[in-house]
């Protein structure tokens, strides 16, 4: 895929959608230079006074400075259970971000660089801007992905996700679905899919019959990727899409609403990508009072969830069975539960919870 047939927006029901980006750097501002020949821990220094490091040789210099920033901070948060884990990678979330890099000209300035196809989509009119370090591996990674593809076990062909869209990095989830697809007897003239992103459950339902499916997510770049996607194949009289938060004020009702929600409850304000890892505290309550109102009176709603933050003490109750206590408009129909892989040796966090952890299928209905 060539970067000059890309586009950052896409018309979706009369309306305009605009892809979100990094917002660059331009203009004067203090930075402190690096280079590969000085102390990191100079640079580390300037990072924990608040200052910001501008790399300026080779692109390897800011994964030197990054990899230092790391060692740093693991002596500092030595704490390495789940919670210890996740105040390190805000802590160095932070701080990684004020190592900078220079575009120019839409390319990286840093001698030894990839070549980024995005700047030239997102940025047309910016001769020379600064990134962060991590912005730029960011999009880099998804430049490989949106190129290459991502192989999903379930299905037959690779996705290709635009910046910014989640996609599955790991799929127990994805196989107990599939196999509950193959036994499912109902309808299947349509179906919902809230939070769509890639597409995966999407594509595993029409591989399973079903006619048409309604996608909706709150993340204007899976929107547009997918758009692209449907249209470059034969998908497009398949999938419809809704740009959106939860049911996007979609029109048609249906017996099945499929959604792979958040496992882990935010800790920090959400924004991007974050919306598809981390769920905030009214997000299961809004989805259950809205499915109420889609869900025909015989369907069912399937919900692809965990027990991760269980396990690791974050949270005491499932919101899923919450919901079935306390809600008054579900009662569970089928739960299905598998074991996840364990983590493999060359995992350097400290991951003994994935023992305990389970993927589970949640299978609801209305209750009469």
């Amino acid at each position: 895929m060539e970067s000059k047939s890309l586009s950052s927006s896409v018309f979706i029901n009369g309306i305009e959608i605009m892809a979100n980006f990094p917002e660059p750097i331009v203009g004067e501002i203090d930075v402190m230079p690096f280079k590969k020949k000085m102390d990191p821990n100079i640079a580390i220094e300037a990072l924990v006074e608040g200052d910001f490091v501008v790399v300026l040789d080779f692109f390897s210099t800011g994964l030197i400075v990054l990899n230092a920033l790391k060692k740093y901070l693991k002596r500092k948060h030595k704490n390495q259970s789940f919670k210890g884990q996740r105040e390190y990678r805000s802590e160095f979330r932070e701080l990684s971000n004020q190592v900078l890099v220079l575009v120019s000209n839409h390319k990286l300035s840093a001698k030894k660089s990839p070549e980024i196809g995005w700047f030239k989509m997102f940025y047309p009119n910016l001769d020379e801007f600064l990134l962060s370090f991590p912005q730029v591996q960011g999009f880099n990674s998804a430049w490989q992905w949106y190129q290459k593809g991502i192989s999903i076990p379930v299905l037959k062909h690779s996705v290709y996700p635009f910046f910014g869209t989640y996609f599955p990095t790991r799929f127990e989830h994805l196989a107990i679905f599939d196999k509950w697809l193959s036994e499912f007897k109902g309808d299947k003239s349509n179906a919902i899919d809230i939070g769509v992103g890639s597409g995966v459950l999407s594509y595993q339902m029409l591989k399973h019959g079903f006619r048409k499916i309604i996608g909706t997510d709150i993340n204007p770049n899976t929107i547009i990727g997918l758009n692209k996607d449907v249209k470059n194949s034969d998908l497009i009289s398949k999938i419809e899409l809704y740009h959106g938060n939860l049911f996007a004020n979609s029109k048609d009702k249906s017996e099945l609403i499929v959604f792979n929600p958040p496992w882990i409850p935010a800790s920090h304000d959400l924004e991007g990508i974050d919306r598809a890892i981390y769920y905030d505290s009214d997000l299961f309550t809004n989805f259950f009072e809205e499915a109420k109102n889609y869900l025909k009176p015989n369907g069912r709603v399937v919900l692809l969830f965990s027990n991760l933050a269980q396990v690791t003490n974050v949270i005491n109750t499932n919101p899923i069975e919450q919901e079935i206590l306390e809600g008054d408009r579900f009662e569970k129909d089928i739960l299905i539960e598998a074991p996840v892989k364990v983590a493999s040796n060359h995992t350097r966090r400290n991951q003994d919870w994935r023992g305990e952890e389970k993927v589970q299928l949640w299978v609801l209905r209305l209750k009469p």
